[in-house]
C-alpha cells in the first residue's frame, strides 16, 4: 500500500477542526503538513508553540521534512494547527490562530513555488465584532480553528469566533486580504462552545472547470461533553445556506446583530439516542467529511456507545466511556443520510477529555476508503493496547469492511491520521505518534507514508 514511510517532524501535532490540515502539490510533487510543537516534545524548550509546516519531497528515495516556522513560540496548543491554501500562482497560504486566547486570525504567504520561504504576517481582527454584549474572556471571547476553501472566485475562511459560533472571514484576491464575511449560524450557549464544524469544498484544488461552487459542512450543537450532540448537515453555494434537499435555510453575509439560524435549522444527519447495530449511539463529534466529482457526501463521526452516565460525567474521569467511529454518506440528490457504524474507537482518550479518540480520515480520492486509528482491531474486536492505524475499505456503502493494518505493533500510539488531498495517484498518510497528555502537552512525532494507486 505504501511504498516509503518516515518521521518527517520530531515534534508536531495538531488538532482535527482545521482544513486543510495538509496539502500534496501534485505538480512539484511537494507535500506540505502544518502542526505545531510541543514544549514536552524534541526541542520542546526551544519550539515550544512553534506554529510550523513541514515540507516533504515525495520522489525523494527517503522521506525527510524541511520545517518553516510560521510563528515563534507562537503559543503550546495543537489547537493553533495552520489551515492550508495552494494558489494558482504557486504561493501558499497559512492561516493560523490562538486558542481563544485573542481575537485574531493571522496568516502568510510563501514565496512562489516555495513554501519553506514565507513572507510577513498579517492579522484580522475580530474584536469589533464581539460588541459589547460579549465582554471579558468568557463567555463568548477568543477565536480559534480557521477552515479555507473555495466558493466560486472567492475564499472561504471558516472560524469559530462572536459567542463561539462558526463565523467566516472572506477573501477575493485568493488569500492575500481577508475581511468579515458574516457570522454562518448561532444560538444560545450550554457550556464551553456552540458547536465543532467540519467543512469540505470537493476535490481539491480545483475541479476541471477551475471553480467550485459548493461547501458542505457537518456541525455539533454543542461540545459533546456538555450536551447530548447530534450531527448537522447543510451547504453553502452563491449567497445562500442550504439543507441537503436543496430549501433555503437562509441569506449568508449576515452581520452579527441579523436574525441567524441554528444548527437544528440543517438536514439532521444523526440523532443522539440511536441504536445502531444494537448500540445506542450518544454525544456525537465531527471527524471529517468529504465531497466527490459525482457529489456524492460522507462524512465521519464519533460518539458514546452505550453511555449510561450522560451529562453525568465528572470533567476528569479514567472511567472507560467506549466509543464508535461512524459513517454517513449522501447519495447524489437524496436528502437522506445513511449512516453505519465502522467500528469501536476504544475509550476516551485523555481523562479530561472524555470524547477525544484517534479519529478517522477519509480518502480524498476514494470515498468508499478511510484511515482508522483506534486501539480495537476491527477486524476481530482484539484489544491492541495502543492505538493502530487500518486501512479500510467499503462496497456496500459502509455495511462491511475489508481492513488492512498500517501500523501494527506499536511500541506507542499513533493518532489522528490525516489522508493528504491533492494527488489522485498517490496515496499520502500522515499521523502522529507518540504520548499525549493534552492538547497543551505531547510528546509526538509526525509520520508521513506515500504510496502509488
Amino acid at each position: 500500500m505504501f511504498d516509503k514511510v518516515g518521521v518527517v517532524n520530531a515534534n508536531g501535532g495538531w488538532c482535527w477542526f482545521q482544513d486543510e490540515r495538509s496539502v500534496v502539490d501534485a505538480a512539484s510533487g511537494t507535500a506540505v503538513i502544518g502542526s505545531v510543537a510541543s514544549p514536552s516534545g524534541v526541542d520542546g524548550e526551544a519550539r515550544g508553540g512553534d506554529v510550523e509546516v513541514t515540507v516533504v519531497d515525495l520522489d525523494a528515495a527517503e522521506l525527510t521534512g524541511t520545517q518553516a516556522v510560521l510563528h515563534a513560540g507562537f503559543e503550546a496548543d495543537d489547537h493553533d494547527d495552520p489551515a492550508l491554501w495552494l494558489r494558482a500562482d504557486g504561493r501558499w497560504v497559512a492561516v493560523y490562530s490562538r486558542h481563544k486566547s485573542d481575537e485574531y486570525t493571522f496568516w502568510r504567504l510563501s514565496e512562489p513555488g516555495d513554501p519553506t520561504r514565507w513572507g510577513p504576517e498579517q492579522s484580522y481582527e475580530w474584536t469589533p465584532h464581539f460588541g459589547a454584549e460579549f465582554t471579558g474572556r468568557a463567555p463568548g471571547r477568543g477565536v480559534t480553528y480557521q477552515n479555507v476553501h473555495p466558493l466560486g472566485e472567492k475564499l472561504v475562511c471558516f472560524v469559530r469566533a462572536v459567542n463561539d459560533d462558526p463565523c467566516y472571514l472572506i477573501s477575493t484576491d485568493d488569500g492575500e486580504t481577508w475581511g468579515f464575511g458574516g457570522r454562518l449560524l448561532t444560538r444560545e450557549k450550554i457550556g464551553y462552545v456552540n458547536g465543532y464544524g467540519r467543512y469540505t469544498s470537493g476535490p481539491h484544488p480545483k475541479n476541471a472547470e477551475g471553480r467550485i461552487d459548493r461547501i458542505d459542512l457537518v456541525i455539533t450543537e454543542h461540545h459533546p461533553r456538555d450536551f447530548p450532540t447530534s450531527i448537522w448537515h447543510g451547504y453553502l453555494a452563491g449567497d445562500g445556506l442550504y439543507r441537503a434537499d436543496g430549501s433555503l435555510v437562509g441569506p449568508l453575509g449576515r452581520n452579527v446583530e441579523d436574525e441567524t439560524p441554528r444548527a437544528e435549522d440543517l438536514t439532521r444527519v444523526f440523532a443522539s439516542g440511536t441504536e445502531v447495530d444494537g448500540q445506542v449511539m450518544t454525544h456525537c463529534w465531527t471527524a471529517d467529511i468529504r465531497r466527490d466529482d459525482a457529489g456524492r457526501v460522507v462524512v465521519l463521526f464519533t460518539a458514546r456507545t452505550d453511555d449510561t452516565l450522560g451529562l453525568d460525567v465528572p470533567r476528569t474521569t479514567d472511567e472507560p466511556l467506549p466509543h464508535a467511529l461512524l459513517r454517513a454518506e449522501l447519495a447524489p440528490g437524496a436528502d437522506q443520510w445513511q449512516v453505519t457504524k465502522v467500528g469501536d474507537a476504544g475509550p476516551q482518550l485523555l481523562a479530561h477529555e472524555t470524547d477525544y479518540t484517534g479519529l478517522g480520515s477519509i480518502d480524498p480520492d476514494d470515498l468508499d476508503a478511510l484511515y482508522f486509528s483506534t486501539p480495537v482491531d476491527p477486524r476481530d474486536g482484539t484489544d491492541l493496547g495502543v492505538h493502530e492505524i487500518f486501512h479500510g475499505t467499503t462496497s456496500d456503502g459502509g455495511a462491511t469492511w475489508t481492513w488492512t493494518p498500517v501500523t501494527q505493533g506499536s511500541e506507542v500510539a499513533n493518532f489522528r491520521p490525516i489522508a493528504v488531498p491533492g494527488d489522485p495517484a498517490r496515496r499520502v498518510l500522515t499521523w502522529y505518534r507518540g504520548d499525549m497528555e493534552s492538547s497543551q502537552k505531547y510528546a509526538t512525532e509526525v509520520v508521513l507514508a506515500v504510496g502509488s494507486r
